[in-house]
């Protein structure tokens, strides 16, 4: 008997989770069912309801009911709790359990798939939103030299890094008042979404630098644009995170990690 997935968002039609799920399977000789799901704005927690009644085992959760997800848990990891959103949940008798695994599959795409050391280096974060908060904890666990959140409003920034004070290195700035340079620079923000590059200075870029975009899919955007003729020779955008963040899902779930070289490599977009 199949065991059922999905992954909960709105809009949903454009996500890859289903098609990177099958392959998973696929890979590891298991069947499973896995859909889109698209969940009224005001109807998150029901659709989840509506969903393990059906039968459902796990789920992925994306924008925007994040925070929804985490909420709505019964039990929570620490990157759930501190992040203060969750992507992925699984249900068990009546316990929901919520997990974030954004910020493990950025981390695993940066140092396995790209061979990016972390440890020591200098990262910038621009953004604050739910996307740079389930990433900082697993960056660092990395143990880079610092981690460097920009955000436009400064004090949404401050309040950010005093929440994962303790757990290393982590400060604040505003995108115009950067002066250093940085190893790694991500951009967590939805600005290239839109077609605009988020505020920061290119000057905190060198030829050696990685920039990271976490919005997959969309070739080189702004963001990657600006990194380039800054001079940067390495850019990646998300889909490795995506995969990677599903794969950690998928042993979540099911006990068994899939290998991810291949879905990688099926999923990518020429950055052109």
């Amino acid at each position: 008997m199949n065991e059922h997935y999905a992954v909960i968002g709105n809009p949903i039609a454009h996500s890859k989770s289903p098609e990177i799920h099958r392959e998973f399977a696929a890979s590891l000789g298991q069947t499973i069912s896995y859909a889109q799901r698209l969940a009224p704005l005001d109807g998150f927690a029901e659709s989840v309801r509506t969903f393990v009644a059906a039968g459902g085992k796990g789920a992925n959760v994306t924008v925007p009911f994040k925070i929804e997800a985490v909420a709505l848990a019964t039990k929570k990891s620490e990157n759930a709790r501190r992040a203060g959103a969750a992507n992925a949940l699984k249900f068990e008798g009546d316990e929901i359990y919520a997990e974030n695994f954004d910020g493990v599959g950025l981390v695993t795409d940066l140092q396995k798939n790209m061979g990016v050391v972390l440890k020591g280096k200098r990262i910038l974060i621009l953004g604050a939103g739910g996307a740079a908060r389930g990433a900082i904890l697993p960056l660092l666990d990395a143990q880079p030299d610092v981690v460097v959140v920009a955000n436009r409003t400064l004090t949404t920034g401050l309040a950010l890094a005093e929440q994962f004070f303790g757990y290393g290195n982590i400060e604040a700035a505003a995108p115009e008042g950067l002066r250093a340079r940085f190893d790694v620079v991500i951009n967590s923000t939805s600005a290239s979404l839109d077609g605009v590059c988020p505020e920061f200075a290119p000057k905190v870029l060198t030829a050696d630098s990685v920039a990271y975009e976490m919005v997959y899919g969309k070739g080189l955007t702004p963001f990657l644009k600006v990194a380039q003729a800054a001079g940067v020779r390495t850019l990646a955008d998300g889909v490795g995170m995506l995969v990677e963040q599903a794969a950690h899902a998928y042993h979540w779930w099911r006990g068994v990690r899939p290998q991810t070289g291949s879905v990688v490599a099926m999923m990518k977009v020429p950055l052109i």
